[in-house]
């Protein structure tokens, strides 16, 4: 039993790739219902791996606004998970620091998925507009 155990946890990655990464954003924000083209994707990719490098977590307070705002995007779609470590100070108030954590596991499971995707061509997507009557087109 203990050979099965530690066969499983063998098989398990905690490393990912931009390629993975950027994959998995897609997809997570496509099960949204939110789309993101590649190059976005890639980009968005990019910029999260910039900030943990080799490490899998990121220490929160090192964030401008704007890169909470993305990390928060990406917490939504289960790309980055938080936590928190609570400690106390020489005078005995208490300290929380908060980290973000890439989640792996979601990640791949993400980026595996086979997600089809509609294609809707303009005349469908905009066919609401003919139902609005033509008096209210115009301009009196």
């Amino acid at each position: 039993m203990v050979d099965n155990i530690t066969t499983k946890k063998k098989h398990i990655r905690n490393f990912t790739d931009i390629s993975e990464l950027s994959n998995a954003i897609s997809k997570g924000l496509s099960l949204q219902n939110k789309r993101m083209s590649f190059e976005e994707s890639f980009s968005a990719a990019e910029h999260l791996i910039n900030f943990f490098g080799y490490s899998d977590r990121v220490i929160d307070n090192m964030l401008e606004p704007e890169d909470r705002d993305a990390f928060y995007t990406m917490e939504d779609i289960g790309v980055l998970q938080t936590e928190r470590e609570e400690t106390t100070l020489f005078d005995g108030r208490e300290w929380r620091i908060h980290y973000w954590i890439l989640n792996i596991g979601k990640i791949i499971q993400l980026s595996s998925m086979k997600i089809k995707l509609e294609n809707i061509d303009d005349a469908q997507q905009f066919s609401v507009y003919e139902e609005i009557p033509d008096e209210y087109w115009s301009l009196n």
